[in-house]
């Protein structure tokens, strides 16, 4: 006979689970009893935002749901931000939370919230275990819904009681993702249309990928003589050293990567959902009808039609789709890889231009902090990052060259690249793990130091210092010129706030230092931080508040 919560942890071992993410709460006090001397490492977050966001990151890499625990009204209201990034980005997470007793429901108990209500159009499924025996069902169909279709997050409640309950019940078995494979006819109808495009494009988005897969469409883009754009923060899908790159389709576009998509005449939207930045704000296709011929190919059936209506829409998983592909026969061969040459150069010249506007020499240039990443991390380096203007250069300048390197949200949400950071780093210690945050985004999360430093995960942080939420800044400059109003911040010393907590701290305030001062947080042993101060006059890589006002 297992209590509600050793049941609980036995089901998440038979699923594989190895690492869970909590904040500590007596609501499931059972579980994290059952957990003592498991083989599942427990990471102790300091807020469960931060919690869920680490779950969320480790599912990005594994591909299975992310863990993780919370408590009850405060703690799962904190965490639903995980929650929210897991929905929007397509990631596999399940969240538990404790909850009240079952006996004194509706009554306004202690910390008391209706989860299937709170949680029921931010979660592919939301639901509460009340008898203890159905454990091994529920959980059965939480990893299945989270898995299949577009990945995304289940939320599950915990009553106290159920968890002390004893039941005679056993794990079910390991649940894996359905395949999604396309109807043979799909496929022969997309290899005409194809093969007889002249200036066809190819966007890679969404999840459901893995390594066979990336292969895959690498090899095929390069038999059929296609160009390959990337979908908002999707940019580890394609080798960016590539000769098919062709850019990413994200805030702050190549001009000559949108027009490309604007004058093509057949695009291929593989994986990716085209939602409001990758669409230029829904400007870049014709809605509902793009006058481009559009394939739309996603693992979510209930996504395809949504936004656009596709002249070929197919159900399937990126690597079942492209396997089911014949060897491509083009007709324009010689056209498309000329287009092919052109769409890589473009790329290469917007990736590592002139900078638009002159920065003083004694002052920190983003371009050359994001060149010195390119110069100094291995390939295999994990970048993560939060929200804010600061990304634009990592996303611009920096070459990723495969699955694996880039965690980041697509829903925007600041504060997340510390808390994926470490996730990365605790799921593959022995590569290189940095996160690029902004003060305001870094200040989020930045308490997660702490958790970096308690689970030995040696990140490398990078807080970049305009003393400013720079991105909302810009828009108040371009909108409201010279009435700054609650976008300037009064920051510490971060260096010293890092030291505070055990880890490495360094200070930059010219570009010259940033290089040697990487070197030295990658080999100094221990979680590091390195804080660099930046002009908020350089408010974009294309513009500064001057121009802005002007």
């Amino acid at each position: 006979m297992l209590t509600g919560g050793r049941l609980l942890v036995d089901c998440l071992l038979a699923q594989g689970v190895d690492r869970v993410f909590c904040v500590p709460g007596e609501s499931y006090l059972p579980v994290l009893d059952a957990l003592y001397q498991q083989p599942i490492e427990t990471i102790v977050a300091r807020q469960e935002g931060a919690a869920a966001m680490m779950a969320e990151a480790d599912g990005k890499l594994t591909g299975r749901p992310g863990i993780a625990f919370v408590t009850r009204g405060p703690g799962a209201t904190n965490a639903s931000s995980g929650v929210h990034v897991a929905m929007q980005d397509g990631t596999p997470l399940i969240l538990f939370v404790g909850q009240i007793d079952r006996g004194v429901g509706g009554r306004e108990a202690f910390q008391e919230v209706d989860y299937r209500q709170m949680f029921g159009k931010l979660a592919k499924w939301t639901d509460e275990i009340t008898d203890a025996a159905r454990i091994p069902e529920i959980l059965s169909h939480a990893f299945h819904v989270a898995m299949n279709g577009r990945p995304g997050p289940v939320v599950l409640a915990l009553p106290e009681d159920m968890l002390r309950e004893r039941v005679d019940a056993a794990p079910g078995p390991r649940v894996s993702a359905s395949p999604i494979g396309p109807v043979a006819t799909d496929v022969e109808r997309f290899a005409a249309w194809t093969d007889a495009a002249e200036r066809p494009v190819l966007i890679l988005g969404g999840s459901r990928w893995d390594a066979a897969a990336t292969i895959a469409i690498a090899e095929y883009a390069h038999a059929a003589a296609i160009p390959v754009a990337v979908s908002f923060r999707r940019q580890q899908l394609f080798d960016h050293t590539d000769a098919n790159y062709a850019g990413d389709v994200g805030i702050g576009a190549n001009p000559a990567l949108v027009q490309r998509l604007r004058s093509a005449d057949l695009v291929i939207l593989l994986g990716a959902r085209m939602s409001e930045n990758p669409s230029q704000n829904f400007d870049l296709f014709d809605i509902p009808s793009p006058h481009q011929q559009l394939v739309h190919i996603l693992n979510g059936a209930e996504e395809l039609g949504r936004i656009y209506h596709a002249d070929l829409a197919i159900n399937a998983s990126p690597l079942a789709f492209v396997t089911a592909l014949p060897a491509p026969a083009v007709a324009h061969i010689e056209a498309r890889a000329t287009a092919v040459i052109e769409a890589h150069r473009d790329y290469i010249a917007w990736s590592d231009p002139e900078p638009t506007h002159t920065v003083a020499d004694e002052t920190v240039d983003m371009r050359r902090v994001v060149r010195s990443l390119n110069v100094v991390l291995p390939a295999d380096a994990i970048v993560t990052n939060g929200a804010g203007n600061y990304a634009s250069w990592l996303h611009r300048f920096y070459a990723y060259e495969g699955l694996g390197t880039q965690l980041a949200p697509t829903s925007g949400s600041m504060g997340y690249g510390l808390p994926a950071a470490i996730a990365a780093k605790r799921r593959f210690p022995d590569r290189t793990v940095v996160c690029l945050a902004g003060d305001g985004c870094f200040q989020m999360t930045g308490m997660e130091l702490g958790t970096a430093v308690q689970a030995a995960a040696n990140v490398i942080v990078i807080v970049i210092d305009n003393a400013s939420y720079g991105t909302i800044r810009m828009h108040q400059e371009r909108d409201y010129p010279r009435r700054v109003i609650a976008t300037t911040l009064e920051n510490p010393d971060f260096a010293d706030l890092a030291r505070a907590f055990g880890a490495h701290g360094q200070t930059v305030r010219s570009i010259d230092d940033f290089e040697p001062a990487l070197r030295r947080a990658m080999n100094c042993g221990r979680a590091a931080l390195i804080h660099v101060h930046t002009d908020p006059e350089h408010i974009s890589p294309a513009t500064t508040i001057t121009a802005l006002r002007g």
